[in-house]
C-alpha cells in the first residue's frame, strides 16, 4: 500500500496529465483552422477524423481484456459490447449505444 504522501503525488501527477491532455488543443491549436497553414489543417483533419474512434477503440479493448479475468464477467461485458455494436450500426448515435451498452450490462451483471 502506498503512503499518503506518495498517493498525493501520484493523484497530482495523473490530474496534471490529464489536464494537459485536455487543455492541448485549446492552448497550442487555437485558430489553426483560420490560418491557412496546410500542414496544420492536414493535422487537425486527421486528429478529428482518427482520434476519437482510435481513443474508444483502446478503451473497449481494455474494458474487454480486463473483463475476462473472470470469465462470467467477461461474457457479460462481450453482450453488451455486441449489443452497444449493433445499437450503433442500426442508429448512428455514439450516446445513445454507449449508454444502452452500458445499461444493458448494468442489468445483467445484477
Amino acid at each position: 500500500m502506498n503512503s499518503t504522501k506518495e498517493a498525493l503525488i501520484l493523484i497530482s501527477a495523473m490530474g496534471a496529465v490529464i489536464l494537459f491532455c485536455r487543455a492541448f488543443p485549446f492552448l497550442f491549436l487555437a485558430g489553426a483552422k483560420n490560418k491557412s497553414s496546410p500542414m496544420k489543417e492536414a493535422f487537425l483533419n486527421f486528429v478529428e477524423k482518427i482520434v476519437p474512434p482510435a481513443a474508444m477503440t483502446v478503451l473497449a479493448f481494455n474494458a474487454l481484456g480486463s473483463a475476462f479475468r473472470v470469465p462470467a464477467e467477461g461474457f457479460m461485458a462481450l453482450i453488451a459490447a455486441v449489443f452497444t455494436a449493433l445499437v450503433h450500426l442500426w442508429k448512428r448515435n455514439a450516446l445513445l449505444s454507449i449508454i444502452g451498452g452500458t445499461v444493458l450490462y448494468m442489468i445483467i451483471s445484477l
